[in-house]
């Protein structure tokens, strides 16, 4: 009993540290972790990432959303 429980813990912990956006989104910028201001344009998702974590194992959205990493860096300026 106590080596299954282990093994379900291990398996949780996998599953809860396999967030797409943490994994694959590469850096996560300062612009992804700092919350826009009041009247500042909200930041964008990874739509890709959002839809893989919904699919794979919704909890590790909690995990992209505390990082930031489910938000897409910020474009660079064009001139």
């Amino acid at each position: 009993m106590k080596k299954l429980r282990q093994a379900l813990f291990i398996l949780v912990a996998c599953g809860m540290l396999s967030s797409c956006a943490t994994l694959f989104g590469g850096k996560v910028t300062e612009y992804q972790k700092t919350r826009p201001a009041a009247g500042e344009p909200q930041r964008e998702l990874r739509i890709g990432a959002f839809i893989a974590d919904l699919l794979i194992f919704w909890p590790s959205l909690a995990v992209d959303f505390a990082t930031g990493a489910i938000y897409k860096p910020k474009a660079a300026a064009s001139k």
